[in-house]
């Protein structure tokens, strides 16, 4: 998989860049190193906390409702999968900006502050954990993705097979622009504004689809293209950093401030 990543984008950063770049980075082993680690710790947090929250789940919501969309035809069900899914995925990455307890592990994805491919790698465990489990919540409460009927193991498999392709695509260091479908699918140009030192990266959710930042108000996408990436928010630059700075108890002036401000914001939306 890593090899067909790097066949497809490493031509494409390199013909239509956004910002010139370079590939052999210390930046770039980071997160190559991420993309092994969390190829192999995301799988095993995940799989046993979602057969507990399908249980969970099964046990106190209704049989009509946890077996909705199980026996619905294969691309159907695929299709309502990617919007149940997508709407759940939103909510849990905007959590992340809002919660500061949560802010802490995305900010390891956030302190990238130069954009390509390898970025959507860069992502704490517990951070893909929790978003990925907050779309398939409601996949499972709807019987979208079900131990019941036909294909149990391929729905989530696809589901997370065209998300991490697109998650690729919108993340890589690519001038490409979809016009109007831009209301339809998340670009790289949606997706980098929300990967703005400024205030713009507290918009733009979605993975993939746009039209749920319009729903709940946080959709942005001006012509141009952000001058600059990354985050206020101190982060350690090396691997073994990244990993354990979040479990830390101590805050600098920096994190203290996002703390405050992403807990207003999070008292404005429950209001």
């Amino acid at each position: 998989m890593l090899a067909v990543l790097i066949a497809i984008f490493v031509p494409l950063e390199f013909v239509l860049p956004v910002r010139r770049g370079r590939v052999f980075t210390r930046v770039n082993l980071v997160n190559f190193f991420w993309y092994f680690l969390n190829a192999l710790l995301v799988a095993m947090i995940m799989t046993p906390v979602a057969l507990l929250i399908e249980e969970g789940l099964r046990a106190v919501l209704p049989w009509k409702l946890t077996h909705l969309g199980s026996f619905l035809p294969l691309w159907p069900r695929m299709a309502a999968a990617m919007v149940v899914g997508e709407i759940g995925f939103y909510w849990g990455h905007r959590w992340s900006h809002e919660w500061p307890w949560l802010w802490r592990f995305h900010a390891v994805h956030h302190s990238a502050e130069e954009l390509n491919f390898l970025v959507n790698t860069r992502a704490h465990p517990i951070d893909a954990v929790f978003t990925r489990l907050c779309g398939f919540v409601l996949l499972y409460a709807t019987g979208l993705t079900s131990a019941a009927g036909q294909h149990p193991a391929l729905i989530p498999a696809l589901v997370l097979l065209v998300g991490s392709g697109w998650s690729f695509l919108i993340h890589s260091n690519v001038r490409v622009r979809l016009g109007p479908f831009e209301e339809i699918l998340t670009s790289p140009a949606f997706h980098h504004w929300h990967h703005t030192y400024e205030d713009h990266k507290d918009r733009n959710f979605s993975a993939m689809v746009p039209f749920i930042d319009r729903v709940f108000g946080t959709f942005y996408l001006p012509k141009h293209w952000p001058d600059r990436y990354g985050t206020a928010t101190k982060v350690p630059t090396d691997l073994v950093g990244q990993f354990y700075a979040p479990f830390a108890l101590r805050k600098s002036a920096q994190d203290a401030a996002r703390d405050v401000v992403s807990s207003d914001q999070a008292s404005k939306l429950a209001n």
